[in-house]
């Protein structure tokens, strides 16, 4: 069991001492903290005397707050490492990972983003009756348990070049990790922490530890799973949930979106018309969790959220939010309140590594089903996980070196025949992100969603 998840936790401020080398941009290993180390735990929360949230401080910190909020799609230039430090949750659960993690590419970095669909509070409390059904238009805190309905790992390849984000159904029907057998990928975090928590109560553990132990085994057991699904190692991740997205919608508001069709469902709360149109917070929970309706069902959703993405992406470029101190302080309550970032993530290296984050210079793509089936009960997607694989490491892996036509060895980066540029598209559309091997479009779950504008969905 990896070392509980912790909030607020105060560090080495030596950056680098510690320093994991096989992940650039990873954060520095904590020194002497927790159970069983050195030292022991020490003290949680702010430290008293801390710097105040100032205007020229939060100006300097907006474009640190936009990357981890808004599921890190916006990138950053610069932000305060020892503010981050001190004001974000942490976990530990990446840390059993690492020595069985598949080889990956040097210098890049793979981020998994996780969506969790709990009704839940940090602590495991019930939110608001009133406010799950009437804002979050969810049905009661029994409903979604703790499912992680969003799963999108981003590549982002060393020295810059295209990120491509790959996101994964969340009823593809895999082996979960752990000896837990098959079951639909989202479930691999309620299954873990429910089993973590009847032992931990067995030993007399209860109350928010119970809940935040029983999370902290969810997310090994969600990392483990896709990591070993994709073939790729995950370097990071960012874990949000349905109150934190709700929250951030509600800072952003309003959110710029775009429908081929009318669409109304009663169990989502959507109800809009064709074309393009601006959503409150409310009507983008609604806009992001339909699946009622749609000809693709929970594909459609898959598309839906990518678009989401890009469009509040797109609104920050277009407006910077760093210009507005009321939702820069806004953004700053959220971050502490509802996101979880590995405790190995220094997001200032990691901006450092991916200004095409800010540029639009993104694409996402929906991993492949073969078909709909029915196990123990439940509709779920049929995959292929060897196919999986390959695609990924494909589109993310160096790319193999070819013959030259005119009779030397070709280099990785030199242009394609025909005029393709190093990292661009062949001219038949076959994606090919920076460094990698062509892929056929047609190998994804539909057409792919870039960044940098508001896509039209159905």
């Amino acid at each position: 069991m990896p070392e509980p998840y912790h909030r607020n936790r105060n560090r080495d401020r030596d950056r680098n001492r510690g320093r994991d080398s096989r992940h650039p941009g990873a954060r520095p290993r904590a020194q002497g903290t927790g159970r069983g180390r050195p030292g022991g735990p020490r003290p949680r929360g702010r430290r008293a005397g801390g710097p105040s949230l100032t205007p020229g401080r939060a100006a300097r910190i907006a474009v640190c707050l936009t990357s981890a909020l808004v599921m890190l799609t916006s990138g950053v230039g610069w932000c305060a490492y020892h503010w981050l430090d001190r004001g974000v949750n942490t976990s530990s659960a990446l840390d059993a990972l690492r020595d069985g993690a598949p080889p990956g590419r040097d210098g890049a970095v793979n981020l998994l983003l996780i969506g969790l669909d709990s009704r839940k509070d940090m602590n495991g409390n019930d939110l608001p009756k009133e406010f799950v059904q009437d804002e979050l238009h969810a049905g009661s805190s029994d409903i979604g348990g703790y499912n992680t309905n969003t799963l999108i790992l981003m590549h982002i390849p060393p020295g810059g070049g295209k990120v491509t984000a790959f996101s994964i159904p969340r009823d593809d029907y895999v082996e979960i990790a752990g000896g837990r057998g098959e079951h639909k990928i989202k479930e691999a975090y309620g299954i873990a922490k429910a089993e973590a928590e009847e032992k931990l109560s067995a030993r007399g553990v209860k109350g928010a530890e119970l809940e935040h132990r029983g999370r902290e085994a969810g997310r090994e057991a969600t990392l483990a799973t896709v990591q070993r699904f994709l073939g790729v190692p995950i370097d990071h991740f960012a874990e949000l949930n349905l109150l934190g997205f709700y929250d951030i919608a509600k800072v952003v508001q309003p959110v710029p979106v775009c429908l081929k069709h009318p669409v109304r469902d009663r169990y989502s709360g959507a109800d809009f018309p064709a074309g393009p149109q601006q959503l409150d917070a409310r009507q983008a929970l609604s806009f992001v969790r339909q699946r009622h309706g749609l000809a693709g069902g929970d594909l459609d959703r898959t598309r839906r959220q990518q678009a989401f993405l890009s469009s509040v992406t797109h609104k920050l470029q277009e407006q910077g939010v760093w210009s507005d101190l009321g939702k820069l302080q806004g953004l700053f309550d959220v971050i502490k309140k509802d996101v979880v970032i590995d405790n190995r993530w220094n997001i200032l290296d990691f901006a450092r590594q991916a200004p095409n984050l800010t540029g639009g210079n993104a694409e996402f793509h929906t991993l492949p089903i073969e078909g709909f089936a029915t196990r123990k009960g439940e509709a779920v997607n049929l995959v292929d996980p060897a196919k999986v694989k390959s695609l990924v490491q494909a589109m993310t892996g160096p790319k193999t070196e070819r013959k030259d036509p005119g009779g030397g060895d070709a280099k990785p980066g030199d242009a394609e025949p025909g005029g393709a540029e190093p990292g661009g598209a062949e001219p038949d559309g076959d994606a090919k992100p920076g460094g990698s091997d062509p892929v056929s479009s047609g190998s994804f779950q539909g057409p792919p969603v870039k960044m940098g504008g508001v896509p039209c969905v159905d």
